[in-house]
């Protein structure tokens, strides 16, 4: 069922570059009058865990040295299709000092790496498995081909207002990353903005979108907690409007749902959060996510709010 809202990658330059037209008008009108959680049980994030540690764990992503890493595990991946910053040309536009770090939930090789997957590895105070496989629709669209395909439209829009983007993975065909080098990717890019994409895998009755956002975890992630939800907030409003899914009815409150148990969260250093688009496993949202027509519609919405929250400042 799509939605009626424009999609293409030019959609947002409208809403950033009216943005900064208001920011400087406010500024030349100034110069001129002065005259110069606790954690639920389970994760919702991927509902077909791999045989494993009894962690539970399904919703961070990020590796070090483990699968899906190349050389240094905290280097943002490169490579000719553009998912590193390499071989993306510098655009002129509203974003163009930004950097937003792009993380497709989990990977298509994982559900054939069980044991490299299942290897315990930093998420915070605690250890956690360093990836799994993700959800899947009923008629078997899975959850990690969702986040690919979602993650690269969002890519392509914050690109065409000037973005750097930087993705945690390179294609949809490998294992991994871990998640604290998920982490890690975002850290070392220095993102303005950090987003993991993901499709929920819950409950058949329940349907809907929901935003996590970090809790306070001593030693972690006191620095990022304010401005996620601020981040959280603009996506959340974004995506309501744009996408026509609504808010979660079977976890979060209100589209918001705080964590303290997510290795890819908790190991950030920049403001992060983790989206939940919908509920593969429930009829209506699935055949939203797996419509192309939705997706760029979404992925419109997942840019705007992303570029709201980039130009706050």
């Amino acid at each position: 069922m799509p939605v009626s809202v424009p999609s293409g990658p030019r959609s947002r330059v409208g809403r950033a570059l009216s943005l900064v037209a208001l920011t400087t008008t406010v500024l030349l009108a100034t110069a001129c009058a002065s005259g110069s959680g606790a954690a639920p049980e389970g994760d919702p994030t991927a509902a077909i865990p791999l045989p494993g540690p009894e962690d539970g764990g399904q919703g961070d992503e990020a590796g070090s040295g483990k699968p899906g890493s190349s050389g240094d595990a905290a280097a943002p991946p490169g490579g000719a299709d553009g998912t590193g910053t390499d071989d993306v040309p510098a655009v002129d536009g509203p974003l163009g000092s930004r950097v937003v770090l792009i993380d497709p939930g989990h990977n298509g090789g994982n559900a054939a790496a069980a044991d490299e997957i299942s290897e315990l590895v930093s998420a915070g105070p605690e250890r956690k498995a360093c990836d799994t496989v993700g959800s899947e629709s009923g008629d078997g669209y899975a959850e990690h081909e969702f986040n690919w395909d979602l993650a690269l439209l969002v890519k392509e829009r914050l690109e065409a207002d000037g973005a750097t983007v930087v993705l945690t993975r390179d294609d949809n065909a490998g294992v991994g990353p871990c998640i604290d080098e998920r982490a890690a990717i975002g850290n070392e890019a220095e993102a303005d903005a950090a987003l993991s994409i993901h499709a929920d895998g819950g409950p058949p009755s329940g349907r809907g979108f929901h935003v996590i956002t970090p809790g306070e975890v001593d030693g972690f992630t006191e620095d990022i907690v304010e401005p996620s939800r601020l981040l959280a907030e603009d996506l959340r409003r974004e995506y309501r409007e744009g996408s026509d899914v609504p808010y979660a009815d079977y976890a979060a409150e209100e589209g918001l749902d705080e964590r303290t148990d997510l290795g890819g969260l908790n190991l950030s250093t920049v403001p992060k959060v983790f989206l939940e688009a919908g509920n593969l496993r429930n009829e209506e949202d699935a055949a939203l996510l797996s419509d192309p027509e939705w997706r760029a519609a979404a992925a419109d919405a997942i840019a705007g709010g992303l570029a709201d929250y980039l130009m706050r400042e």
